[in-house]
C-alpha cells in the first residue's frame, strides 16, 4: 500500500473539552448508568452505541493496534472519503475516545489520529460484549 503510513511512539495525551471533561462524555457516549443505577446483566449493556456505526467501529479497531496513525492511511484503512471520516473522527473526538493532532511534514499539513486509553478501554469493553452475545 502506498501513501501515508502510521506512525509509533506516544500519541498525544486527551484534554478536556471547554464544556465538560471527556470522561464525562464518554461515559454518556458509551451507554452507562448514571451514577447510583444498577444496569442490567445481559452483555447488551456494555455496548457503546456510539460504535454502533460501522465506520467509527472500523476506525477505532485500525487504530487499535498503532500509536498514532495518519488521517490519509485510515482514510484508505477504512475505505472512506475525507468527509466521512472527518465527521466520524469528530464524534469519537468529541466522545474522548480519538485524539486528533495537526501539524507538519515538511510545507504538508497532516493530521494523525490515535485513542485516547478511554477509547481503548471502550473498544475492549465493547468487543467482550459482542463476544459474549455471539457465544451465548
Amino acid at each position: 500500500m502506498t501513501g501515508p503510513q502510521p506512525e509509533t511512539g506516544p500519541g498525544p495525551g486527551p484534554g478536556p473539552g471547554p464544556e465538560e471533561a471527556p470522561a464525562e462524555a464518554g461515559a454518556r457516549a458509551a451507554g452507562e448508568a448514571p451514577a447510583g443505577e444498577k444496569r442490567g446483566g445481559h452483555p447488551r449493556h456494555d455496548l457503546a452505541p456510539l460504535l454502533n456505526a460501522p465506520v467509527r467501529l472500523s476506525v477505532v479497531a485500525a487504530l487499535m493496534p498503532l500509536d498514532k496513525a495518519e488521517f490519509g492511511f485510515v482514510r484508505d484503512l477504512v475505505e472512506v472519503s475525507d468527509s466521512v471520516l472527518s465527521k466520524q473522527v469528530a464524534a469519537l473526538e468529541e466522545a474522548g475516545w480519538v485524539a486528533v493532532r495537526k501539524g507538519r511534514v515538511g510545507r504538508r499539513p497532516r493530521t494523525w489520529l490515535s485513542l485516547t486509553a478511554e477509547g481503548r478501554a471502550v473498544y475492549q469493553r465493547h468487543l467482550t460484549a459482542l463476544r459474549a452475545i455471539a457465544l451465548g
